[in-house]
């Protein structure tokens, strides 16, 4: 029995996985079980930011399992702390939560957002506007701010569901505030709904709202955020600050890890009792986040982004201009997606991208999603054209 045979026996069958299965990596280079090399522009879903095999934060890890690894949160540990404080000083909100998983995240998110809106007034059933074909996670709390219906229907009960207006379409948002309202929640570049980057003037209406009524922001950055877009987090381009926002993926680069900060306005809404985790923020966890922080700063890893993206973005410019079956390009700094007409399947590209040692995804309506570790370099991108364009004259 083969590696492959040996996961469809024993493991439950919630993913069409591709037939290869991975053993190492490099750099930005994958290998499987039979060391065929794959360059990697998805990156674990824009989880591997630093790349794989890094040394420097190998050895922290190492380090650190070798003194401690897991305490709970009934004491303090010095790696959450030294992480908590770099989150801080970099986000400019006031304090974090560590969970584990960028799920969990918008959990606590969601719960914040109510208990901030009950504190107010007690009387009301509060209910969260949400984006259409945006995308927070796989948990009820999680499923019930996601919009796109096929992943909530049989999963939750209907009364959780949040309100959803279309994004980008700040009048729509408007429209739909009223007394029960506590919170706005969006992603400020949609992945999974087949990578959409918000617009200025809905960012900045949004937070405009958010203070007229006093609701909470909130802004997932689980895939978008921690330099993928050019800034150490993607709402910076844009001059509109959340109260809360949502981390994941790239904060650990490969440890289960995310973490949700809120503002000086609402941080202290959760008291003792409230919310709790008994894996979340542990050491070996924060000890990773404390690591991708220091190296995102001696790699100069946001600059670095700002420029291979820029380069990204006009080879697949120069390749939507050339293939009549490429319907669309959008994106910035290093996420990225390609939206195909309809005669050309997004999942057969990528199948036809691995047989050529090409890892991409898909998001979204047939949409191919490049999402590349951030240290990639130009010659990766100019390897990267080069298979996909005979992947799509194929």
């Amino acid at each position: 029995m083969n590696y492959q045979q040996q996961a469809e026996k024993v493991l439950m069958k919630t993913y069409n996985r591709f037939p290869i299965v991975l053993d190492h990596g490099d750099g930005v280079y994958l290998y499987d079980v039979d060391d065929k090399k794959y360059l990697d522009f998805g990156s674990g879903i824009a989880v591997f930011a630093l790349g794989y095999n890094q040394k420097e934060y190998n050895q922290a890890l190492k380090d650190q399992m070798d003194k401690l690894i897991h305490t709970s949160n009934l004491y303090y540990n010095v790696p959450a702390i030294e992480a908590g404080t770099k989150i801080v000083e970099s986000t400019g909100l006031d304090k974090v939560f560590f969970t584990n998983s960028g799920t969990e995240a918008i959990e606590g998110a969601i719960k914040l957002a109510r208990k901030y809106a009950y504190e107010k007034d007690p009387t009301k059933e509060y209910e969260l506007i949400a984006m259409e074909h945006g995308f927070h996670g796989r948990s009820q709390g999680a499923l019930s701010v996601t919009g796109t219906k096929k992943y909530r229907e049989g999963m939750i009960p209907k009364g959780i569901s949040a309100v959803f207006a279309t994004f980008n379409d700040l009048e729509d948002v408007k429209n739909k505030i009223n007394e029960k309202t506590c919170a706005i929640i969006t992603e400020v570049v949609q992945g999974e709904g087949g990578i959409y980057p918000a617009k200025q003037e809905f960012l900045t209406g949004l937070r405009e709202l958010c203070d007229e009524h006093d609701i909470l922001l909130i802004f997932d950055e689980i895939q978008c955020g921690m330099g993928r877009c050019g800034a150490m987090y993607a709402h910076e381009l844009y001059g509109a600050k959340p109260d809360v926002m949502t981390l994941a993926k790239a904060l650990g680069c490969g440890v289960p890890v995310g973490a949700f900060v809120a503002s000086e306005k609402c941080s202290h809404t959760l008291v003792p009792g409230d919310h709790g985790t008994t894996y979340g923020g542990n050491p070996l966890a924060t000890c990773a986040v404390s690591k991708v922080y220091d190296l995102f700063e001696k790699l100069n890893i946001v600059d670095h982004v700002k420029e291979v993206g820029t380069y990204l973005g006009e080879k697949l410019d120069v390749l939507t201009q050339k293939y009549d079956m490429i319907k669309e390009h959008r994106g910035l700094g290093l996420i990225h997606g390609l939206e195909l007409m309809e005669q050309v399947k997004a999942q057969d590209v990528i199948q036809k991208a691995l047989e050529h040692g090409l890892i991409i995804l898909s998001a979204g309506n047939n949409t191919l999603r490049f999402v590349p570790p951030l240290i990639i370099e130009q010659h990766h991108i100019d390897e990267m054209i080069s298979v996909l364009e005979q992947c799509l004259r194929s």
